[in-house]
């Protein structure tokens, strides 16, 4: 089987992704719960958006001619658990490049919505009440970034304009970049009390798995906001729910743990607290954007050059 004659599944049509290279077989599959063709004879598998880890990991156990994995989400801990059930060799790739858009537009408008007591001002329009008042703004705040990948930086170049105090980053490496220092996790405990905004942006693996706990929370300065745009595994549910009943921290937050957040869970009430159900990356600029990685990238699959993102190779 070469790259130009082998099946690609796609979650997408491909009549309807425009610059798809000839040769492939190309077959649609978006989860449903039956295969489009043998699994066996999948070399590319695109991995549906949104339908959750059951679904994303379900045919890798019978691929065993794929040659690349490719998420459409920037996360990859949906499939990672599966990727033990594959040959060695198999590049996993994300999608990098398609929602730091979306997702840095919705950070700030969290950020936002809740410094200036949106949640509040709904709740009067639907009791007719005029909640005139004073409330924080974003500018001269100190916000620190934890997790400075491409979302990061999406984030950071959309604070420019607000005026803030500063912006501090946080990745998994410390480096320099043109707009200053980025420092590593061990760092936070210094960190943390100085930021009045706190954006969470990281991937979720073993090192972030928790690492939003009562020690992280706690180091955090009284009135500070925490705005989750990562993943909900990232931050102890339990720890933060600790805060805001105390009324010691605010939270802005598009994941949760558990996802989806259960009817009757104590996060849905907690004072403080703006939840958005994950729509980060859900909006008009996906599917465009989308579109255009999968083409460039079976573009250069199927030519025998190297894919782009690859975040890890099986083996």
């Amino acid at each position: 089987m070469t790259a130009t004659t082998a099946d690609v599944w796609l979650p997408f049509p491909a009549e309807e992704i425009d610059g798809l290279p000839e040769g492939p077989n190309y077959l649609f599959w978006n989860g449903g719960p039956d295969f489009p063709a043998d699994p066996a004879d999948c070399a590319y598998y695109v991995v549906p958006y949104m339908q959750g880890p059951e679904v994303a990991q379900r045919p890798l156990a019978s691929m065993g001619s794929v040659q690349v994995v490719q998420t459409l989400s920037a996360g990859i801990d949906h499939v990672e658990p599966g990727l033990g059930l594959l040959p060695a060799g198999v590049r996993l790739c994300n999608a990098k490049g398609v929602h730091e858009a979306s997702t840095a537009e919705l950070t700030l408008a969290l950020i936002l919505a809740s410094l200036r007591g949106f949640p509040g001002f709904v709740h009067g329009q639907d009791k007719e009440e005029w909640r005139s008042g004073f409330y924080p703004a974003l500018a001269d705040k100190s916000v620190l970034i934890v997790g400075y990948g491409s979302i990061g930086s999406a984030i950071e170049d959309r604070l420019v304009p607000f005026e803030c105090a500063r912006v501090v980053r946080v990745a998994r490496s410390a480096r320099t970049t043109a707009r200053g220092p980025v420092h590593t996790l061990d760092d936070l405990p210094a960190l943390l009390p100085e930021a009045d905004v706190v954006i969470l942006s990281t991937p979720l693996n073993p090192s972030t798995q928790g690492l939003v706990g009562a020690d992280f929370l706690a180091a955090m300065r009284d009135g500070a906001l925490l705005v989750n745009v990562a993943r909900g595994g990232v931050v102890d549910t339990k720890a933060l729910l600790t805060e805001l009943e105390s009324g010691r921290l605010r939270a802005a937050l598009d994941v949760t743990d558990p996802e989806p957040l259960p009817a009757g869970h104590p996060l849905w009430h907690a004072p403080n607290v703006l939840i958005t159900p994950h729509v980060g990356g859900s909006t008009s600029a996906f599917e465009p954007r989308a579109k255009r990685l999968l083409a460039d990238q079976l573009t250069r699959f199927t030519a025998g050059e190297p894919v782009r993102n690859v975040v890890t190779t099986t083996g």
